[in-house]
């Protein structure tokens, strides 16, 4: 049967996705019996015709920008059409990084289910599924059709939210994952995939400008969203929105900086390409400093 990893990213995570590559492999004791392919954003044109465009989230409407740190996420649907709707497969976010054996998640039983994911909260109605690590049985999920459901979100008859939280799947092809394969920025003994989810903080962004669009905490007051639109139109839709913070637990920024002085050291990542997103603010401004004191 066969068995893969998909990252999918863009350019602004471009070190992260390598960087989760290589943790994948190195961190398996059958690493052989698996392949990893990343998925690129600049490969897929159907994201990039619809940059400007409205489309429909948490039933308001957003602006797509591919610039947006985030724009790989409708590619997290591609892997079965991928895998030719045969085998196995995980597709990943490129902020998550392995910290077990990934094999073990590719051969577990699925009991029958299309897909696995965790919860993303513990609260009993939430159907809501985590989707940036999913477990697949291609073979079961050739009713998946990305473009065409990218698409449906422009002409608001798909909810963004809906699609990445997978509430457009019938309920009985959804298994759950534990927690620990998706460890929303927690690293601690159980932790099989570690995910740096709160983008704000990010361990490898320090310091830099914000370059994500946060979540609208302004829809109940209509007013000052328009203001708020308005002064992206005119001004960029990052401005004044502030810098990434440091992380709370600094060993998950030497856990990060460990794996990327590792790569450094494979030839994976050469210092002429860090130094490229450095001054692209993809990557913190020290990360040549950090990767020193990394051993």
């Amino acid at each position: 049967m066969k068995k893969r990893v998909f990252i999918h990213t863009n350019e602004r995570q471009w070190i992260g996705a390598l960087v989760s590559a290589y943790s994948l492999k190195r961190n398996s004791a059958h690493a052989e019996e698996f392949d990893v392919e990343i998925i690129h954003v600049k490969d897929y044109p159907y994201l990039y015709a619809k940059e400007g465009q409205g489309f429909l989230r948490g039933s308001t409407t957003r602006i797509w920008h591919m610039d947006d740190l985030q724009s790989f996420t409708p590619l997290r649907f591609l892997p079965p059409q991928l895998m030719d709707h045969e085998g196995r497969a995980v597709v990943i976010d490129p902020d998550i990084f392995a910290v077990g054996d990934i094999h073990d998640l590719l051969s577990r039983d699925m009991r029958g289910k299309a897909v696995m994911g965790r919860r993303r909260s513990d609260k009993p109605h939430d159907r809501c599924i985590a989707t940036s690590v999913m477990l697949l049985d291609c073979t079961k999920l050739g009713h998946w059709q990305p473009e065409k459901e990218f698409d449906e979100l422009f002409a608001f008859e798909r909810d963004y939210k809906d699609w990445m939280c997978l509430l457009h799947e019938p309920e009985d092809n959804i298994g759950h994952l534990e927690p620990e394969w998706n460890d929303f920025d927690r690293l601690s003994p159980e932790t099989k995939l570690l995910h740096n989810t709160k983008r704000k903080t990010q361990p490898w962004k320090t310091g830099l400008p914000l370059d994500y669009t946060p979540a609208d905490k302004l829809k109940r007051y209509p007013g000052l969203r328009q203001i708020r639109v308005l002064r992206d139109n005119i001004l960029g839709a990052h401005t004044f929105r502030g810098r990434y913070a440091k992380h709370p637990d600094p060993n998950q920024e030497r856990f990060f900086f460990n794996l990327l002085r590792e790569c450094l050291d494979a030839g994976i990542v050469d210092e002429a390409l860090l130094t490229q997103e450095i001054q692209r603010n993809h990557i913190r401004h020290d990360a040549f400093e950090l990767l020193e004191a990394a051993v």
